[in-house]
């Protein structure tokens, strides 16, 4: 809750909501616009697709927006690499990508982040930082598991309750491989509703959904004024 907090697109071809073929772009460019136009936010995938690009490719991608970024007094990258598993067929097909079973995209996603992170340690130049790996999803035997082992913030789509019950589980896991479950941030997408209750458990990045192509940002700059108040 601390900071210049972080902004995030998403990872599709198309969108999700309105119009199904309005107006959209690419996400990894995209970022890499955001990396030259910023100075002090973090930015990220919420999250990329692990099936639309090979995981040296993507690691590659990760650290090149990684040095973009890092234009600031502390020569230091503000990328997330956000990554998730896949699940909107319709990227899938349109882009002739093999959609398979959520199980085969999960096993695929377990293959490749252990690759990713090989592949940060042969590039040069390296990333400027270890770059913080957020997964996403709430799978109780796959997704979670992965996130034990490989991630630094675990993003959440669920509602409180289920939240509590799903940290529980990830606790379980990371005892699994020796590791303290609050080196994991937590992640969620919150609402007015629900953010007392998500602060309560935990979570400390809180995401809050803007549209284009004139966003709204009027519940934007209302969370903001909650979080300085916490933050006082």
């Amino acid at each position: 809750m601390t900071g210049c907090g972080s902004r995030t697109n998403w990872d599709h071809f198309y969108p999700l909501s309105g119009e199904p073929d309005g107006l959209h772009f690419e996400c990894w460019t995209m970022l890499a616009a955001w990396a030259e136009a910023t100075s002090r936010v973090e930015i990220g995938a919420l999250v990329s697709c692990n099936s639309y690009r090979n995981p040296e490719l993507l690691a590659d991608m990760a650290r090149t927006v990684d040095h973009i970024s890092s234009s600031g007094q502390s020569g230091t990258g503000r990328l997330i690499l956000g990554i998730g598993s896949g699940w909107f067929e319709r990227d899938y097909t349109e882009y002739g990508y093999a959609f398979g079973t959520a199980g085969g995209r999960l096993d695929d996603l377990a293959e490749a982040l252990p690759r990713i992170e090989s592949r940060w340690g042969k590039l040069n130049p390296p990333p400027t930082r270890k770059i913080p790996v957020l997964i996403g999803g709430g799978g109780e035997k796959k997704t979670l598991r992965l996130t034990a082992k490989y991630a630094d913030i675990w993003h959440s789509f669920s509602d409180p309750e289920t939240l509590q019950r799903k940290l529980g589980i990830l606790a379980g896991h990371c005892a699994d491989f020796d590791r303290d479950p609050a080196e994991i941030e937590v992640s969620v997408l919150a609402t007015t509703d629900n953010r007392d209750k998500m602060y309560e458990l935990g979570a400390r990045l809180f995401t809050i959904h803007v549209g284009g192509p004139k966003p709204d940002l009027t519940a934007l700059r209302e969370f903001i004024t909650w979080r300085d108040k916490l933050n006082a």
